[in-house]
Parts: C-alpha cells; sequence; structure tokens
C-alpha cells in the first residue's frame, strides 16, 4: 500500500513538472529582441501604411504585438493577426491564436521584408525609425558623379527635381561618360523605399543603396561596382 502511494506521488509530481515546462514561455532569441519595436506594413507603393509595435511578451502562438486602430480598415488581414514570431531562416510570420501563419515575410535587404498572400498586394516591413530617416527626392537632387569601384569619376549626372514621365524626375547625363553609363542611356529616376532608383531610355532600372550622407551604393554591386558621389 505504501509501495502504491509513493508511486502515485512520483506520477503526480512528474505530471506537474512537465505541465510547468509547457508552461513556460518560449525563449526569445536575439535576433527575435532585435525586432521589438514599432514597425510599418504597407503596400509597394506607401500609399496603404499601418503601423504596428512588436512586443516581447508571449501570447497564443507567438509575441505580442499591437496594431494601429486604423490597420484594419486598410489591411483586413491585420484583424486575424494576433502574434508574431522569427522564423528559423529569419523570416518575420503573423499568426493568428491557432498559430497558423497568415502572412510571412522574408529579408530582401537589411531592415526591410516583403511577403504576398494570393489576391493580396504585395507587402512590405520595415521599422519606423528606419522610413522616419529616409531621404526624400528633395534631399537627393543635385550634381553627383558616378565611380568605378574606389577609381575616379566616369560619369556626372544632374538629378533633377522637375517631373518628367510616370511620377519620376529628370536626369540630365553630362558629355564624356564612361561607356558603360552611356549605354545604359539613364533618362530619369525616383526614390523608391529608401532607395534611389535611375532608370534607362529601355526602362531598365539600376538601384542604389545610402552608404553615407553623399555616397550611394549599386545594388547588388556585381564584378564592377558602381556609386554615386555628391560633388
Amino acid at each position: 500500500m505504501a509501495k502504491a502511494v509513493i508511486a502515485c506521488l512520483v506520477g503526480l509530481c512528474a505530471l506537474s513538472g512537465a505541465a510547468f515546462a509547457q508552461a513556460q514561455p518560449p525563449a526569445m532569441s536575439d535576433a527575435a529582441r532585435a525586432l521589438v519595436g514599432n514597425w510599418e506594413l504597407s503596400n509597394a507603393d506607401r500609399d496603404m501604411i499601418c503601423p504596428v509595435a512588436f512586443r516581447a511578451s508571449v501570447v497564443r502562438g507567438g509575441f505580442a504585438l499591437e496594431w494601429d486602430k486604423e490597420c484594419a480598415n486598410v489591411f483586413p488581414l491585420t484583424k486575424d493577426i494576433t502574434a508574431w514570431s522569427l522564423a528559423k531562416n529569419d523570416a518575420v510570420q503573423f499568426l493568428d491564436t491557432r498559430g497558423r501563419i497568415l502572412l510571412e515575410l522574408t529579408e530582401v535587404e537589411s531592415g526591410l521584408y516583403e511577403g504576398l498572400r494570393p489576391g493580396d498586394p504585395l507587402y512590405f516591413l520595415q521599422s519606423q525609425a528606419a522610413v522616419g530617416h529616409e531621404k526624400t527626392a528633395q534631399n537627393v537632387a543635385g550634381e553627383w558623379n558616378v565611380v568605378r569601384g574606389a577609381g575616379k569619376p566616369i560619369c556626372q549626372l544632374t538629378l533633377s527635381g522637375n517631373a518628367a514621365a510616370n511620377d519620376t524626375l529628370a536626369l540630365t547625363v553630362k558629355p564624356g561618360c564612361d561607356a558603360a553609363i552611356a549605354n545604359f542611356q539613364p533618362r530619369t529616376w525616383q526614390m523608391d523605399r529608401g532607395q534611389l532608383v535611375i532608370q534607362s531610355a529601355r526602362g531598365e532600372t539600376w538601384r542604389f543603396e545610402e552608404g553615407d550622407a553623399d555616397t550611394w551604393q549599386r545594388i547588388p554591386a556585381g564584378r564592377q561596382p558602381l556609386s554615386l558621389v555628391r560633388q
């Protein structure tokens, strides 16, 4: 009889220990902790914007988040999203109360995530701090040198503030440019989600991201990296 009681007590202790272990919140990785803060979910044109705060506290399905009160009107999907998590491949996942992934966004460049759902617009996610420091066309307009690698300027461009076709701005190429630039035939430019985009006469594009206040590097860099350096 005594042995049976002891065995029962041991079994109860084991069950209690298991229940306690299951009740512990999942550990937040350093990568996930770095994402805690204020973010912005938007479409490609950023004419649909939804602020969201990532929290470190644990809720059913993942970690807590707080949507702006207008988000449900901007993106109806957000009404069902109650948690966020970071997948093993560092993709940001938005989940419902049952832990189902309603939207997954992968990092396409540092701090910028992109995701797609059938029938929905392309979603972008970036921190509000990064959005707040994006350069505007007014900040970037002016005289620029095109530099290959660490060499000397191979072309001079004027990024104008005057409107061109399709919401772009006018661009002027000064005489004497390197053949690589002349063959590309740059015609217009614009700012797109913090990147400087130069478009050719054929509709091709070169994208540049800011390195410092006066230098932008072409992305991807390729075998012959190009930079824009303010004159």
